[in-house]
């Protein structure tokens, strides 16, 4: 792996928001304590949802600058609907969520899983509108997308959703085990075409321990981007998360990094890596704006702060031949 060409250098440690709120209340505003974050548009509001804290569902956060952060009540905040504890016993929180919206609704994707298993779920939960002062405004649990066992060779966590060029949605997925996987979605329901699902695999390292999880995929300058992070999560200013990509002509790939090495080989062009005191930057989600202005979002764990998982937006643009460029992080610089 290599960096991008053209690449603005360096990670910033700007910050964004105010002041480090303890308890994370909602309304709080805080940006600490965000894990695995993906972000939509709706009218004039950003809203931003990730990984739950213990005991509660999907953390969610609105903003009108991508800098200042309300938090809102978390998607499910009194308790797991039941088939939860039935598919994953033990579980103690949602992961890694993915919104967009088809047909009329806001579709919420999320993971259910417990730390180095693979006994897992991806679910789904939809609602009309992401304003909570709506009348409309009801999360409704729409139940498993696509699952793993223990004897399974992939991992059902990370979903990320895509519209293809003829408009059919894709689900791509997949941590460690074997890899990144795509999967044909229904456009009615959200839910995949066929029982059992297709899985057509994308990236994949193949010398242990496997280390590659969270995929995207932005569809733009007539290439397929699959953004992945490799390394490792959730270990604080010690975390090796960075992020990289490799690109297609087809959705089914060969997705191949600026080198021309495969990313089912190991293969990926670093976009972003560690530089003290962002360590482990990583699980990423893009937005492409309609005004012209695309976003990367991403966490990584602050070593100002003992590692505290923390926010980042950073602006995206792309290359003369189509390759993304990660700008500095917007926000406070401290």
């Amino acid at each position: 792996m290599r960096c991008l060409i053209g690449m603005i250098a360096g990670v910033t440690i700007c910050l964004t928001a105010g002041a480090y709120q303890a308890n994370d209340a909602v309304g709080s505003g805080s940006v600490r304590q965000v894990h695995d974050p993906c972000l939509i548009r709706s009218g004039d509001i950003y809203y931003l949802y990730s990984t739950g804290i213990r005991d509660r569902g999907i953390e969610s956060r609105r903003s009108r600058d991508l800098i200042h952060w309300e938090k809102q009540e978390a998607v499910f905040p009194e308790a797991f609907p039941e088939w939860m504890a039935e598919a994953v016993p033990g579980i103690r929180n949602l992961w890694a969520p993915d919104i967009s919206f088809h047909n009329g609704e806001y579709r919420l994707y999320y993971s259910g899983s417990r730390f180095g298993k693979n006994t897992s779920f991806i679910a789904l939960a939809t609602n009309r509108t992401l304003d909570p002062a709506d009348p409309a405004y009801q999360w409704q649990d729409k139940g498993i997308v696509i699952r793993s066992e223990a004897n399974d060779n992939f991992n059902a966590i990370d979903p990320n959703i895509i519209a293809d060029e003829k408009g059919d949605l894709w689900i791509v997925y997949g941590s460690f085990w074997t890899g990144i996987y795509l999967t044909p979605l229904d456009s009615e329901t959200g839910k995949p075409r066929e029982s059992p699902p297709q899985r057509h695999r994308l990236a994949y390292v193949p010398k242990p321990p496997h280390d590659v999880e969270a995929p995207f995929i932005v569809r733009k300058n007539g290439y397929y981007t699959l953004f992945v992070s490799f390394g490792f999560c959730a270990r604080g200013v010690n975390s090796t998360y960075h992020i990289a990509v490799g690109r297609s002509r087809s959705i089914l790939g060969p997705y191949m990094d600026q080198s021309d090495k495969s990313l089912l080989e190991g293969g990926g062009t670093i976009l972003l890596e560690s530089r003290a005191p962002v360590h482990g930057p990583g699980h990423n989600a893009v937005l492409l704006g309609d005004d012209g202005k695309d976003w990367l979002v991403h966490h990584f764990y602050d070593g100002r702060r003992r590692g505290t998982p923390t926010l980042q937006v950073r602006p995206l643009t792309w290359s003369d031949d189509g390759w993304p460029l990660v700008g500095e992080a917007i926000g406070e610089s401290e």
